[in-house]
């Protein structure tokens, strides 16, 4: 039986401006989709994409770091996962961050931002990277300056906002950019969509134990997570086996609301691009997908599993990255 102490889900609209659509590139045809409790990605967002643009300029920019050596896209490298693959993000002057960095795909389905949930906005979780002294160690009213010492950025932001470089604007799209972050038509979501040829019988195995065993308790949803907070360590207690001392990171949400009922507790990281996005956890202490699940068995669902059926789910997990920037060629 898994337990719950909390279960909180929430969903944001997203603004509307223009349609991103994938539509037309689909290798299958689109059917009625299934009653699963996973739904998939939808084919086309609306966003604005004159934010998007310029947030995606932003989004690689280095000016938004103190020394100019890194961007938003050193820690979330579209082409590999949206994240970057180490334990712990470097930051200016090589200093080492305290926390896994979660993909950026997707984002802008999960109801917090930040493990441990502190940003209720896209905009609001720009701030922290660009002023942590471990990571931009910037200030906004530097960054304002060098950006306009850019010939281009000021007609783009009049142009996009009609006014001027601000703190707002900048996070505004940055935002945006980050809502247009979709992975959509993945096989998973081409199989709920109706196309059955889309998953192998490994996969479609994976899927039903993925279910039978309760993982779908936290990682359901359009983002097979990002919805709620859990406690990691609901079962048997993963920081005492992990034996190492405790970190600020390791606290999760207690950090932010100071209730003892919220030591250890995460928000559920999204599944979505988790065949990518390895090491795994907060600490990043899991090097392989089936090390992460492994865990999963012991500390969130205290129970056994045969090694077929944690290799299904494995193989069902690799089924729901859909299409993004820098993806493999199928």
């Amino acid at each position: 039986m898994v337990l719950h102490t909390q279960f909180r889900i929430k969903f944001k609209r997203i603004p509307l401006a223009i349609t991103l659509s994938i539509a037309s590139a689909l290798p299958c045809v689109v059917h009625t989709v299934q009653a699963e409790p996973i739904s998939p990605i939808p084919l086309a967002i609306e966003v604005d994409k004159n934010k998007v643009a310029l947030g995606r300029k932003l989004f690689h920019d280095t000016r938004l770091s103190k020394d100019n050596s890194i961007s938003c896209a050193t820690c979330h490298d579209l082409a590999n996962g949206g994240d970057d693959g180490k334990p712990v993000s470097m930051g200016v002057k090589n200093a080492m961050g305290l926390i896994n960095t979660p993909t950026v795909f997707n984002s802008a389905y999960n109801f917090k931002h930040f493990w441990n949930g502190r940003a209720s906005s896209l905009e609001e979780q720009v701030d922290a990277p660009v002023q942590a002294s471990n990571e931009m160690d910037e200030i906004w009213p530097r960054v304002i300056a060098k950006l306009y010492k850019d010939s281009a950025y000021p007609a783009e932001f009049e142009k996009t906002f009609n006014d001027k470089i601000t703190r707002e604007h900048i996070k505004a799209s940055i935002a945006e950019f980050q809502r247009s972050l979709i992975t959509p038509n993945s096989r998973f979501d081409q199989y709920l969509r109706g196309n059955h040829q889309a998953m192998n019988q490994q996969e479609l195995q994976g899927y039903q134990a993925f279910k039978d065993y309760g993982c779908i308790s936290c990682h359901q949803g359009m983002n097979v997570g990002g919805n709620m907070f859990q406690v990691f360590g609901v079962i048997n207690s993963y920081f005492k086996h992990r034996g190492t001392e405790l970190t600020d990171a390791d606290k999760g949400r207690y950090t932010v609301t100071g209730r003892k009922e919220d030591m250890h507790m995460f928000k559920v990281p999204s599944l979505r691009m988790v065949a990518h996005t390895a090491p795994y956890f907060h600490d990043g202490s899991q090097a392989t997908l089936r090390d992460a699940v492994d865990a999963m068995f012991k500390f969130q669902l205290g129970r056994e599993a045969p090694d077929q059926d944690k290799d299904a789910i494995v193989a069902f997990l690799k089924t729901l990255a859909g299409q993004y920037p820098g993806a493999p060629k199928p």
